[in-house]
């Protein structure tokens, strides 16, 4: 496994996805700052004119679309580093987003999802006061899921803002980060509860328990070669599960790294944001 230093310790790389033009984007959260980092580990960064960057995906416009924690805001840069925002009125905490046809949001304050128009107007489905809304991901089903950290439940949200809400087996779970797989199903990592779970379009659970349960999983996202991979952010370490729930895990060569952002390369290697300033690559044989 690789490490790469792309920014001060302080800087707080975060949110991580595969780009358009074939890069891995990772957003600095203490910094105020997208990271473009090219194949060689070299990394370019782009300021942003906001609060917090958090969670970042490809989206509409072969661009770039993240959240701002802090602005109430979300914004979009350009694989050339163009950077642009479209606030979010009357909203604190934005934090996840998907993006398809549409961009969408999770807000935690209030407890919503919202949809960007092209004009950068937004329309918002409330969600359980209280629930702590985290990250999305669109189903092979064509709606949004969405884990709802603070009522240990998942959301299923459709294009139209129909809400049904699955309470997790697990009490207080607290589930965090959430992919769809290759299998068709949604999987998400519960933190507290030291699990990764899988939801089916019908609401079916299954959890399946982590070697170590204090690891504090926090992102997942999914294997194009099937299953997922996630960090442990308390583990020190990132793992992959298989549609079967067989999981393999891989320390991290540096100590406190604190990994959070996953993401899978074109080239099938598996990129993770460390919020101690770095990337890091693991290349499968």
């Amino acid at each position: 496994m690789d490490v790469f230093t792309i920014a001060d310790s302080g800087d707080g790389p975060y949110g991580m996805t595969t780009g358009p033009d074939g890069a891995l984007w990772c957003t600095l959260n203490q910094a105020g700052a997208v990271a473009r980092i090219a194949p060689d580990g070299t990394a370019t960064r782009f300021d942003v004119p906001g609060d917090g960057p958090a969670l970042i995906t490809a989206g509409p416009g072969g661009a770039l679309w993240f959240t701002l924690l802090r602005a109430g805001a979300v914004g979009r840069v350009t694989t050339a580093g163009a950077v642009s925002l479209s606030p979010v009125p009357d909203t604190q905490g934005t934090y996840g987003i998907a993006a398809g046809e549409h961009v969408w949001y999770t807000s935690m304050r209030p407890d919503q999802v919202g949809r960007l128009g092209p004009d950068g107007s937004a329309t918002v489905v409330p969600l359980p006061e209280g629930s702590a809304p985290a990250m999305l991901t669109t189903g092979a089903d064509g709606a949004l899921w969405c884990t709802l950290n603070q009522a240990g439940a998942v959301a299923r949200i459709t294009p139209d803002g129909a809400v049904t809400t699955f309470p997790l087996p697990t009490p207080a779970a607290g589930p965090v980060g959430v992919t769809t797989g290759t299998d068709g199903a949604v999987w998400f990592v519960e933190i507290n509860a030291g699990q990764v779970g899988r939801i089916t379009p019908d609401g079916t659970v299954t959890e399946f328990p982590l070697p170590d349960r204090a690891g504090r999983p926090h992102a997942i996202t999914a294997d194009p070669a099937g299953g997922c991979w996630f960090t442990e952010w308390a583990g020190n370490r990132v793992g992959h599960i298989t549609p079967a729930g067989a999981i393999t895990l891989h320390d991290l060569p540096v100590p406190g790294a604190e990994p959070h952002g996953i993401a899978v390369a074109a080239d099938g290697s598996v990129w993770t944001a460390l919020e101690i300033g770095a990337v890091a690559r693991l290349t499968r044989p």
